[in-house]
């Protein structure tokens, strides 16, 4: 299996951090018929970013860029977690040994396992080193 198929598109909203800005996107993927699958806000001096995943990125991309949204596509990979105490800790210890930073990160949780959005300075090499360590990771197939 190759490191490309676990590597995720994900799109980046950067917008003015005020009210409506959400609903905004939310109602653009609504019309398209894209699913938002996990998301995350940021901010920072006034201004925000909007990370989603979706599961038609290209349809996504096309209608926010066209309503005027700054849209960026950005790699993340999805990583499986054990939902319970010391599930990030595996994870995050042998990226930390390996020397890869993980940049942002934003997760969900389920009853049996957790699903952990990552966006990482070494993609290929955090998706070659997870797979050595039978950590499971979801291929983009699965997202759109």
């Amino acid at each position: 299996m190759s490191c490309e198929q676990y590597m995720i598109r994900q799109i980046s909203l950067f917008s003015e951090n005020k009210p409506g800005r959400l609903a905004a996107m939310a109602k653009a993927c609504q019309e398209e018929d894209v699913n938002i699958l996990a998301f995350s806000i940021a901010e920072a001096d006034g201004f925000g970013v909007i990370r989603a995943l979706v599961d038609k990125p290209d349809i996504a991309y096309e209608k926010l860029t066209s309503l005027g949204f700054n849209v960026a596509f950005t790699h993340v990979i999805a990583v499986e977690m054990k939902d319970e105490p010391g599930g990030l800790f595996e994870i995050a210890s042998k990226l930390s040994e390996a020397g890869i930073n993980i940049e942002y990160s934003y997760a969900f949780s389920g009853k049996k396992k957790a699903i952990l959005i990552l966006r990482v300075d070494q993609v290929e090499e955090a998706v070659r080193l997870l797979l050595q360590h039978k950590i499971n990771l979801i291929a983009s197939e699965a997202i759109y």
